[in-house]
C-alpha cells in the first residue's frame, strides 16, 4: 500500500488573503473555511485531491529562525505549472518578486516570498 499526500497545514497571517492570491494566481478554490482550534480560523485552498489548509490563531508569532536551520521549519511548498514563464508573470502581477531561477534536470524553477515570508517554488518539467 502506498500513500499519498492530502495536504500540509501551516500557520499564515491571514488564511483569507493567502488563500484569495492562490486561488487567483494557482487556479485552485476554497473547499472550506471556518473556526478552527484555539478560537483560530482555518482555509482549504487547492484542488478536488490535494491542498493546503491555511490557519491562523489570531495573532500569530512571527517566526525567528531561519527555516533552512529549524527542525520542523517549512523550507518551501512548491506548485507544479505547465507554463513557467506565464506562471512567473501572474507572479509579478501579484506583486511578488521571483527569484533563484534555475535550469536543472528534469526542468526549470523559481522562487519566490509571500507576504508572510513564506517561499514557494515553481516548477516545470520538460
Amino acid at each position: 500500500m502506498t500513500a499519498r499526500l492530502e495536504h500540509t497545514n501551516y500557520t499564515v497571517a491571514d488564511p483569507d488573503a493567502t488563500a484569495a492570491w492562490m486561488c487567483t494566481l494557482f487556479g485552485w478554490h476554497i473547499r472550506w473555511s471556518g473556526a478552527a482550534m484555539q478560537t483560530g480560523r482555518t482555509v482549504h485552498v487547492g484542488t478536488d485531491t490535494h491542498y493546503l489548509a491555511l490557519y491562523s490563531p489570531g495573532n500569530p508569532a512571527v517566526a525567528t529562525e531561519n527555516n533552512y536551520k529549524t527542525i520542523g521549519g517549512l523550507n518551501h511548498v512548491a506548485v507544479v505549472v505547465d507554463d513557467i514563464e506565464a506562471m512567473e508573470q501572474r507572479v509579478k502581477a501579484a506583486g511578488f518578486t521571483p527569484m533563484n531561477h534555475a535550469d536543472y534536470e528534469p526542468g526549470h524553477r523559481f522562487y519566490f516570498l509571500d507576504t508572510d515570508g513564506i517561499e514557494y517554488e515553481v516548477v516545470q518539467y520538460d
